[in-house]
C-alpha cells in the first residue's frame, strides 16, 4: 500500500502548480505539508516545521510512509487551491519571494499565509495603514556600534524620521518617495536587516538597521512599500496599479568587491566594493560604509554607454579579469577577480545600458550631474 501511495503522490506532482514549492516556486518539490496540503521544497519544509505541527505536518514524499487519508487530503487540495485561500488578499504592495529570496522574507511570506493568515483576515495586515513607529538598532555613522532608534513612517509627510531621544527632534528626515529599502542579511551580518539608501545634500546616504524579530523587519520593508506605493498612486492617477508596482523599492541589482583604477592609465588599482542600484553604480571602501566613495549613472546605450571588455591587466595580479565601462564623460577601468564575477558584472551593466530611459532615471542622471560640476562637492568622476 505504501508503494501505491508514492505512486499517487508522483501522479499528483505532475498536475500543474503542484510540480513547484507552493510557496517560493522552487521547481521538483520534494516534500508536502499534508495537513494543508501543499507540495513544497526542502527550505521551505524546514520553515513549516518550526511553525509546530499544529499549523503544518510536513513528511517527504519518497521516504517517509504516507496513510490513505494523508494522500487523499493532498489530491482534494493540491498548491493551486491552497494559494487561492491563503492568498486571496495579498496587497499589491506586498512582496512576494522567489527561491533565491533572503530567508527572512520567505519565512515571513510562510507565516502570514499560515500561521497568521494574513491575507484571508486583511485586518490582520498592520503595515498598510501608512504609518508606523518602533525602534530598530541602526549602526552608526562612522563606527562599527548599533544604537537603539526610534523610526516613524508618514506617508501623509512622505517622511520616515529616526529619533535620537523620543522627546527630541528628529536626527535624520528620510524623504519616502526617493528611498530605496533593500533587505541585505549576508552583508549586514544580521538575518533581520535592511538597508536604506536615499539622497542627502546632493551625495548618496546608506543606513543599516535591523530588528531581533524577523516580523518586525518585514512589516517596516512591507509598510515602506505599501506607503510608496499610495504615493505613486497619487502623483500618477492614470497610471495602472500593475506598472505602479514595479516602480517600488528593489534589492540592488549586484554587489560585491571589483578592481578600479583612476582617471590616468598609470594610476594602480584599488579594491572597491561596487553596489548597483538600478541605473547608480556606486563604489566605497567598505561594504558597510555610510556614503559612497563615488557614484557612476549607467545610461543608455544610445547615449554613448557601453561596455568593452580588455585581457590586459595593469600589473595587478587580482585584477585578473579587466573590462570597461565607457560612458559619455571617461571611461572606467574595472577588473574582477574571477572570470565567472566578471561575466556576472559584465551580464548586469549590459542588461542595463539596453534598457530604456525612465523620467525617474533622467532625474537621478540629472542630481550627479550637478554634483559633478559643482565647485563645492567632490567630483564623482575623480574620486579613486
Amino acid at each position: 500500500m505504501e508503494d501505491h501511495n508514492q505512486k499517487l503522490l508522483q501522479e499528483l506532482l505532475k498536475k500543474s502548480g503542484n510540480n513547484v514549492c507552493a510557496d517560493c516556486g522552487s521547481p521538483d518539490p520534494e516534500w508536502a505539508s499534508y495537513n494543508l496540503g501543499i507540495f513544497i521544497c526542502m527550505r521551505c519544509a524546514i520553515i513549516h516545521r518550526g511553525m509546530g505541527a499544529h499549523i503544518s505536518k510536513v513528511k517527504h514524499l519518497k521516504l517517509d510512509r504516507w496513510e490513505d487519508s494523508q494522500v487523499q487530503r493532498m489530491k482534494e487540495v493540491g498548491n493551486t487551491a491552497a494559494k487561492n485561500k491563503y492568498e486571496e488578499r495579498v496587497p499589491p504592495c506586498y512582496r512576494r519571494p522567489n527561491k533565491n529570496d533572503p530567508q527572512v522574507l520567505i519565512e515571513q511570506w510562510i507565516r502570514a499565509k499560515y500561521q497568521r493568515e494574513e491575507f484571508c483576515h486583511p485586518e490582520r495586515q498592520s503595515y498598510l495603514s501608512g504609518t508606523m513607529e518602533g525602534f530598530l538598532m541602526k549602526r552608526g555613522k562612522e563606527e562599527n556600534r548599533y544604537h537603539r532608534r526610534k523610526f516613524v513612517l508618514s506617508e501623509n509627510e512622505d517622511t520616515l524620521k529616526y529619533h535620537v531621544k523620543e522627546d527630541k527632534e528628529p536626527k535624520g528626515i528620510l524623504k519616502l518617495s526617493e528611498l530605496n529599502v533593500a533587505l541585505a542579511p549576508p552583508k549586514i551580518g544580521y538575518m533581520n536587516s535592511m538597508q536604506l539608501t536615499f539622497m542627502k545634500d546632493g551625495t548618496t546616504r546608506h543606513i543599516y538597521v535591523y530588528h531581533e524579530e524577523s516580523e518586525v523587519i518585514n512589516n517596516w520593508y512591507t509598510a515602506i512599500r505599501c506607503a510608496q506605493l499610495h504615493l505613486l498612486q497619487v502623483a500618477f492617477p492614470s497610471t495602472p496599479q500593475s506598472d505602479l508596482v514595479l516602480r517600488l523599492p528593489k534589492d540592488f541589482a549586484r554587489e560585491g568587491w571589483l578592481w578600479k583604477t583612476g582617471p590616468r592609465p598609470s594610476d594602480a588599482h584599488r579594491r572597491r566594493w561596487f553596489t548597483l542600484d538600478n541605473r547608480k553604480l556606486m563604489y566605497h571602501d567598505e561594504p558597510l560604509d555610510a556614503y559612497p566613495k563615488g557614484e557612476i549613472f549607467v545610461g543608455h546605450e544610445s547615449n554613448g554607454y557601453s561596455i568593452k571588455v580588455s585581457n590586459t591587466g595593469n600589473g595587478c595580479k587580482e585584477a585578473r579579469f579587466p573590462f570597461q565601462l565607457v560612458t559619455p564623460e571617461r571611461t572606467f577601468c574595472l577588473a574582477a577577480t574571477t572570470h565567472e564575477d566578471r561575466a556576472c558584472w559584465l551580464l548586469v551593466l549590459q542588461q542595463t545600458i539596453k534598457r530604456p530611459l525612465t523620467p525617474q532615471d533622467s532625474t537621478v542622471e540629472a542630481t550627479l550631474v550637478r554634483k559633478r560640476t559643482s565647485s563645492n562637492s567632490i567630483s564623482i568622476f575623480s574620486g579613486r
